[in-house]
């Protein structure tokens, strides 16, 4: 798995996350406890929370649909957060890893990794033998 450096760039997308979270959070309300930034390959940012519930919806899925649905298609890096966190930053559930796969597989995702030391790897690389339509 290659793996990338984390960048002053990327540094500034965890800063957002963390930001977009404490910006929405909204006490005995809603529990947003995760916070996420995509940095798209023409240089725009989106953010977005998880909307957590029964059937909640996490923040990076949120995030890429914004990004989507602003028109987006190339994106470059994401990075998912949780103040209480190691270093702030999550890596992506199961669900979101085979999102990341099926609609931006070589999207950089920053993670910890075995050390506790933040690097960027490539989202196809978080989900080995990742299911992929089958065309008959």
């Amino acid at each position: 798995m290659e793996r990338y450096p984390i960048t002053e760039k990327d540094n500034e997308l965890i800063k957002i996350g963390l930001r977009v979270l404490e910006n929405n959070f909204d006490d005995g309300v809603y529990n947003h406890t995760v916070g996420c930034a995509v940095l798209c390959k023409n240089g725009k940012i989106y953010k977005g929370v998880n909307c957590d519930g029964i059937h909640g919806s996490c923040a990076e899925y949120i995030t890429i649909g914004i990004a989507i649905s602003n028109g987006e298609r190339e994106f470059d890096t994401i990075v998912a957060v949780h103040e209480k966190h190691r270093n702030c930053v999550i890596p992506p559930c199961g669900n979101c890893r085979q999102m990341l796969f099926e609609y931006c597989p070589d999207i950089k995702v920053i993670v910890n990794d075995e050390n506790g030391n933040l690097t960027k790897v490539k989202a196809r690389d978080l989900l080995p033998f990742a299911w992929e339509p089958v065309i008959c």
